[in-house]
C-alpha cells in the first residue's frame, strides 16, 4: 500500500490560471515558435544523445527533446522547493491539463475517459486485474477464454498468464505469420483463432490486440479486428498500442475498443515514463477498474487513483502540453512527423535490404516508423540468445544500437524465406526512424553487417561454449 495521503483539496483543484511558483502552479507554457524548426535546432534539442552511437532504436525507449526536459526540470524544482504547495495546489490540476491534452489528441469523448499511468504494461495490469477478479468472483466461468496475439509484448503475455490464466482462463494465441504479406493474412489468422477460442460454446471474455506489435514490428488492422470481436460476441477488447501515438493516427472512438493504451514517451517526445489508458465513460466497467498500487484515492475513479499512488516523481506526466508544443514546431505537426518518419524508415529499410540481399518483413502499409529488415542468412541467428549476442556486439564493437529478432516460427505449408544467396533468413533488425536520425546512422549499420559477412562471421562464434579465446 502506498503511503502519505493526498491532500483533500487536490482532487478538486481547478485548472491552473496563475503562473506563480509559490502556489505550486506550473510556470507559464512557452509560446509556440512561428518558424518551422530547423535542422540545427533539431540537433540542439537532441544534443544530449551520445553522438558516438548510431541510434536506430527509438522504439525501445523513445526520446525526449531538451525543451521538454527543461519543462520537466521546472516541475521537479517546484516540487523540491515547496512539496506541500505542489501536492495541494499544483499536481492534480497539472495532471488534469495533461489528461485534457491527451483526450484531444486521441479523440476521446471526455477527459474523464483518460487516465495517466507509467506505461502500457501498467495499463494492461489494470485491465487484466479486473478480468482476474471477474474469474475469482464467479462472474466468468473457469475455462472461459482470453485471446491474444502470439506476438503480444512479452510483459503483457506474462501478465495475461499471471492474472487471468492463474484465475482460470483458457488463453488462446493468434499465430500470426511472419514475414507477413498483407492485412488480410492477419485477419484470416485472427478469425481462425477466435473460432478455436469459441469451440464448445466457450465464452471469449477478453481479446488483447496490439495496434503495432513490438517484435516483430507490424501495424495490425486493429479497427477490423475490433469489429470482428463485436460480431463474434467477445465481451471486451483491450488494445495494447504501446507504440501507436506518434507513429500512426489514433482515434479511440473510431477504433471502438473498450480499453486503449499507448505510451507517450516512445513516439510522442515525453520523458519516461507516461502513458494513457482510455475507457469509455458510458461503460459501467469504467468504475470497476483500479490501479494495482492501492493508495488513498482508491474508489474515487481510475483517473484519480492513477493520479496519486504515493510520493514519487510525477513530472513526466505533467509535460504533455510541452511535448505538443514541440511537435507543433514541425511542418504538419505530428501528422507531418509521422509521414516523414514512415517514408524515411521505408527508404532506409529498402537500402539495407538491397545491400544485404534480403527483404522487408512486411509491406510498407503495415509499417509505421519502424520496419523489420532481414539479415543475411549466413549470420546463422538460431535463437533469441544468438540475436541478443549479435545486438550486444553491434553496440560494443560498432556503436550501433538496433534490436535483433530471431524468427523461430514457420508458416505452415510455406518454406522459410531466403536471401539472395539461398540461405534461410532467421534474423531481422528492427530499425526506427525519428526526427533526430540521419542517413549515416543506417549506413553504419549496413557497413557493420557487411563487414561481418565479408569476414565469415556466424552467430555460433559468440556462443559461450564455442567462443574462441
Amino acid at each position: 500500500m502506498a503511503s502519505d495521503p493526498p491532500p483533500d483539496d487536490a482532487a478538486t483543484a481547478p485548472a491552473a490560471n496563475g503562473h506563480g511558483h509559490g502556489n505550486g502552479n506550473a510556470p507559464p507554457p512557452a509560446k509556440r515558435p512561428r518558424a518551422v524548426i530547423s535542422a540545427a535546432e533539431i540537433r540542439a534539442e537532441f544534443a544530449h544523445h551520445d553522438a558516438a552511437v548510431a541510434r536506430v532504436n527509438n522504439g525501445s525507449f523513445g526520446c525526449c527533446p531538451a525543451s521538454v526536459l527543461a519543462a520537466q526540470a521546472r516541475w521537479q524544482g517546484i516540487f523540491l522547493a515547496q512539496p506541500d504547495a505542489f501536492y495541494f495546489h499544483g499536481l492534480q490540476q497539472g495532471l488534469l491539463r495533461s489528461r485534457a491534452a491527451v483526450a484531444g489528441l486521441v479523440g476521446a469523448g471526455d477527459v474523464s475517459e483518460v487516465s495517466l499511468v507509467d506505461n502500457a504494461t501498467t495499463a494492461a495490469a489494470i485491465v487484466l486485474q479486473h478480468a482476474a477478479w471477474s474469474f475469482a468472483e464467479g462472474h466468468f466461468a473457469r475455462g472461459d477464454a482470453v485471446l491474444m496475439l502470439h506476438y503480444a509484448y512479452g510483459a503483457v503475455k506474462k501478465s495475461i498468464h499471471a492474472y487471468v490464466a492463474r484465475a482460470g482462463a483458457t488463453v488462446v494465441e493468434v499465430p500470426l505469420p511472419f514475414p507477413v504479406a498483407s492485412a488480410d493474412a492477419i485477419i484470416a489468422e485472427f478469425r481462425a483463432a477466435l473460432a478455436v477460442a469459441k469451440e464448445g460454446g466457450r465464452r471469449v471474455r477478453l481479446a488483447v490486440i496490439d495496434h503495432i506489435t513490438s517484435m516483430p514490428s507490424v501495424v495490425i488492422p486493429v479497427k477490423e479486428l475490433v469489429a470482428i470481436c463485436r460480431e463474434e460476441g467477445v465481451d471486451k477488447v483491450f488494445v495494447d498500442a504501446a507504440h501507436s501515438i506518434g507513429q500512426v493516427p489514433v482515434d479511440v472512438r473510431d477504433i471502438g475498443a473498450d480499453f486503449y493504451t499507448s505510451n507517450l514517451h516512445k513516439w510522442f517526445f515525453c520523458p519516461p515514463a507516461v502513458a494513457f489508458l482510455h475507457t469509455r465513460k458510458d461503460d459501467p466497467i469504467a468504475s470497476q477498474l483500479h490501479h494495482p498500487v492501492v493508495s488513498h484515492e482508491y474508489g474515487n475513479g481510475l483517473p484519480m487513483e492513477s493520479g496519486w499512488i504515493g510520493t514519487r516523481d510525477y513530472s513526466a506526466q505533467l509535460v504533455v502540453s510541452e511535448a505538443i508544443d514541440f511537435v507543433n514546431r514541425f511542418e504538419g505537426g505530428i501528422e507531418g512527423i509521422r509521414s516523414r518518419n514512415h517514408e524515411k524508415v521505408i527508404e532506409m529499410g529498402r537500402m539495407l535490404a538491397e545491400a544485404w540481399g534480403t527483404f522487408l518483413g512486411s509491406p510498407p502499409e503495415l509499417c509505421g516508423s519502424m520496419v523489420m529488415v532481414g539479415l543475411p542468412g549466413c549470420l546463422g541467428v538460431e535463437s533469441d540468445d544468438d540475436a541478443m549476442r549479435v545486438r550486444t556486439m553491434l553496440r560494443k564493437d560498432f556503436q550501433v544500437e538496433v534490436p535483433i529478432y530471431y524468427n523461430s516460427r514457420r508458416v505452415e505449408g510455406q518454406e522459410m524465406a531466403k536471401d539472395k544467396s539461398g540461405d534461410p533468413v532467421t534474423g531481422y533488425v528492427r530499425i526506427s526512424h525519428q526526427v533526430y536520425n540521419v542517413r549515416e546512422d543506417y549506413e553504419r549499420l549496413r557497413d557493420a553487417i557487411n563487414k561481418l559477412v565479408s569476414e565469415g562471421f556466424t552467430s555460433c562464434k559468440l556462443r559461450p561454449s564455442e567462443k574462441q579465446e
